[in-house]
């Protein structure tokens, strides 16, 4: 089968993971796989290199912006259907908001015989202005039309998108946002590991580390860790956090941390290789993603293979991972007080965290694993291949 997987931009995120990862598996099931994305510039990072080691045929659309742009946007959808032209794909596999309907609508314009697009996160989300909301809504319902299933990768995902009417009539499929089991596992001496890395960052040996592995972006928490951080302390003087990335929200963050008098207690990292990733999770006593909008919660599926306990507000598709008092701990969002008592809990109670996190990995094994991914996406496009050639 010839695959053309279409995404906004390949920065250092959960939907781009999980794109370049279901192509370096097509491309290794025998599939030809072309995967068209924007220009990548900003601190979160690049997975071009990785795209590049997937085996799939690389292509850069200059017109290709996150943004709203009705210039750049019209310019888009005819570079993509001149693209799709010259591939001529069986597949069309769209990700992300702007790719997805941009995309879906240039594939179904050049008569595709599959269209299939992902939710990887919600474009529309409460708090948003009404306007905007209304907007993305509508466009999704268009370009819901224009392809023929629709994936979530969490049942709430799908619900967001029933909710408004979304996709009626069409298949609407969950498959999970798989990880690498072979590169997240727990290391063989976490202790090790731990010491090391506090010696590179200038941490206490002794310090008990609150993590959070995102890029640093308004919506995924880190301003409300570092809210809860004075208090956090007071209760438990050992405590340090550790931001692992980096994003456009950096310097208003390290302004917050002055401002708390908090600079000591904080350390970020910056970018960091995505194979050292294990190492920084082995060194957290806790991984918090306090995010305010998600899909699934990436990160914290890979801090479950590390075994590290974990605690996220229960939003989107986080509480599908973080099982409140199972797999981990969820708050509601927003709630800070009930953020610090869940971090206090798992600090406090090791032999409960240790077991949460036993659980984590388990359910982590069974549910969101790159194969899991890849045989659910391999079934997917089979039965949607079967299905379109049966009414030609």
């Amino acid at each position: 089968m010839r695959i053309m997987h279409i995404i906004t931009r390949l920065i250092l995120g959960g939907a781009q993971q999980n794109t370049v990862l279901s192509a370096a598996g097509q491309v290794r099931r025998g599939h030809e796989v072309h995967l068209a994305f924007g220009p990548i510039y900003g601190p979160e990072g690049s997975l071009r290199d990785q795209a590049a080691q997937s085996g799939a045929i690389l292509h850069e659309v200059a017109s290709m912006r996150r943004a709203v742009l009705p210039w750049h946007d019209v310019a888009c959808y005819f570079a993509l259907r001149r693209l799709i032209r010259h591939i001529r794909p069986d597949m069309v596999h769209t990700h992300s908001s702007k790719a997805g309907i941009l995309g879906r609508l240039a594939a179904w314009h050049e008569r595709v015989p599959a269209v299939l697009h992902t939710v990887h996160g919600l474009p529309f989300y409460p708090g948003q202005p009404r306007p905007l909301y209304r907007a993305y809504v509508h466009a999704e319902r268009i370009a819901a039309k224009h392809c023929h299933a629709l994936v979530g990768i969490t049942r709430a995902m799908v619900e967001a998108f029933e909710a408004e009417g979304i996709g009626r009539g069409l298949p609407f499929e969950v498959i999970p946002s798989g990880v690498d089991a072979s590169q997240f596992k727990p290391v063989a001496d976490r202790e090790a590991i731990r010491q090391q890395l506090r010696r590179e960052f200038g941490i206490s040996p002794d310090a008990e580390i609150i993590g959070i592995v995102a890029r640093l972006d308004p919506l995924k928490g880190q301003d409300d860790l570092l809210e809860i951080l004075p208090g956090l302390i007071r209760q438990r003087p050992q405590v340090h956090l550790l931001m692992v990335g980096d994003g456009w929200h950096r310097t208003t963050l390290e302004r917050r941390m002055q401002a708390l008098d908090m600079t000591g207690r904080v350390t970020i990292t910056g970018l960091v290789p995505l194979l050292q990733i294990p190492e920084f999770l082995a060194a957290m006593d806790v991984m918090v993603l306090p995010s305010y909008q998600e899909g699934q919660g990436r990160t914290l599926v890979e801090a479950q293979l590390c075994g590290t306990p974990v605690i996220g507000y229960d939003v989107g598709g986080i509480g599908e991972v973080c099982i409140d008092r199972t797999t981990g701990l969820l708050a509601p969002v927003g709630d800070h007080l009930a953020l610090a008592d869940a971090i206090v809990q798992m600090l406090t109670n090791r032999e409960f965290a240790a077991r949460l996190a036993a659980a984590g990995r388990a359910h982590a094994l069974e549910h969101f694993t790159v194969e899991v991914m890849l045989s659910k996406l391999e079934h997917l496009y089979e039965h949607i291949a079967a299905s379109q050639a049966s009414r030609r």
